[in-house]
């Protein structure tokens, strides 16, 4: 069974485009996906537009993991709602695929530095009341012997878990349509469209749509809708190299991050593995635009970054991708329909020589599959999210950085607040765009 969501699988949603909608969403990841199904519930006429399938990108490549431990400060609140409310989609739905797992998120220190960056996270823990606890190097010896290293300590928040990508965003879309919602694959927006300086509408490469309220929602490609509205989305792509290994012992309980290996169990009996620690970046001009910006990013993270000098051709970022074009020509959503990157060699090396080292129970279960996708990443490493300054009636729910899978479908209620004039429940003023323009420290969340 493939864990891979691409250009050609069969399209699955394909409602009759409208000529009007109360919210024209662009992106059916999981972002997108949430926002429609909280709008349909309400009875408001949401639409999502989607250029190639929905969670064909990062919604259906990332780690699955569920996690509230080790979140940005003000993303923590918000991650404490979306796990509780991941717990009642699969009833709520009545979809199993939306299943929450219960497992636990573990990470291991084998520095006195990893350590200490954990012991101040959970003094956030302590404030909002989670189940995280610290552990010595004893216990973790004698609670998770089947982990090789030599551990210091480490921290575990039970109450976490995990869901499976590449079917939970598809039953979710399948929701929203039951709820009222509107979805359409293989239907790109190229351009949206103002009348007195607010929005009015979208047109998509089959036809004009009006609708007072457009929430982008489309990943690594929001920079390039954004740069043909007039506008600057500080984002970058970083591609990110993911397997699975074939059926295994069901001996690794919760999610793991280890130096240099991580992984979680999947319901197919094998795990998802990565090694967490390198971010690959193709050069394009976003990353000399906005260098400045990342540096912290750059410096805080503890991933090994590698630099190629451009990406594939119609890649986002890519050298040849045009910065602006009208609504009556081929849009580069339209010639690439859905990212499918190569994983990276040298990570798929790096698993199979670190995986039965560190998870010995794993020795014999090799690697059925690899895969990589691309992140849209923030200089900050937190979303962007709410309305455009300079165009009012469009909203951005974009940058969610690597760790947008979990705190999706909280995104999508706050983003069903704010486009029905309701509060969101959460301060957002960390996520507003103009942080990034106003002179604000860049200061980076977890990556």
């Amino acid at each position: 069974m493939s864990s891979m969501i691409t250009d050609i699988s069969p399209i699955q949603f394909a409602d009759e485009l409208p000529a009007e909608c109360d919210v024209l969403i662009i992106g059916a990841g999981i972002a997108g996906i949430a926002t429609a199904y909280f709008l349909a519930k309400r009875g408001v006429k949401a639409v999502v537009c989607e250029k190639g399938r929905v969670a064909g990108e990062q919604s259906s490549r990332n780690w699955g993991w569920v996690r509230q431990q080790g979140r940005d400060w003000a993303e923590l609140p918000i991650m404490i709602e979306s796990n509780r409310i991941w717990r009642g989609l699969a009833e709520e739905t009545g979809e199993k695929d939306l299943t929450f797992t219960q497992a636990g998120c573990l990470y291991l220190a084998d520095t006195e530095e990893k350590l200490g960056k954990f012991e101040t996270w959970f003094e956030l823990a302590k404030q909002h009341q989670l189940s995280t606890r610290m552990l010595s190097g004893d216990e973790i010896r004698s609670g998770f012997a089947d982990i090789s290293g030599d551990w210091i300590g480490g921290m575990v928040t039970e109450t976490d878990g995990r869901a499976e990508p590449f079917v939970a965003v598809p039953a979710l879309a399948r929701a929203a349509q039951r709820a009222g919602a509107k979805i359409i694959e293989q239907c790109a927006v190229r351009s949206v469209e103002l009348e007195n300086s607010r929005v009015a509408g979208v047109v998509t490469e089959h036809g004009q749509v009006r609708s007072p309220q457009v929430v982008l929602a489309g990943g690594v490609w929001s920079t390039h809708f954004a740069a043909n509205a007039g506008l600057s989305l500080p984002q970058l792509a970083v591609r990110s190299t993911v397997a699975r290994t074939g059926t295994a012992p069901d001996v690794y309980g919760p999610n793991i991050s280890s130096p240099g290996l991580c992984l979680r169990r999947r319901s197919d009996g094998g795990y998802t593995v990565t090694t967490g620690d390198r971010a690959e970046h193709y050069l394009s001009t976003g990353s000399f635009r906005y260098f400045g910006k990342f540096l912290n990013l750059m410096k805080a993270t503890a991933r090994d970054v590698r630099v190629y000098p451009s990406a594939p051709r119609h890649y986002p970022g890519a050298w040849s991708t045009p910065r602006r074009w009208s609504a009556d020509e081929t849009s580069p959503f339209e010639r690439m329909r859905v990212v499918n990157p190569e994983p990276s060699p040298v990570v798929l090396k790096d698993i199979r020589k670190r995986l039965p080292h560190r998870f010995p129970a794993l020795r014999d279960a090799g690697l059925s599959e690899a895969w990589a996708g691309m992140i849209d990443v923030t200089p900050d490493a937190v979303p962007v999210l709410g309305e455009a300054d300079d165009h009012p009636g469009l909203y951005f729910a974009t940058g969610l950085s690597g760790h947008g899978f979990g705190i999706g479908p909280a995104i999508g209620r706050i983003m069903a607040d704010i486009l029905t004039s309701r509060s969101p429940g959460h301060d957002l003023s960390r996520f507003r765009m103009g942080r990034f323009f106003d002179g604000s420290p860049m200061v980076p969340g977890p990556y």
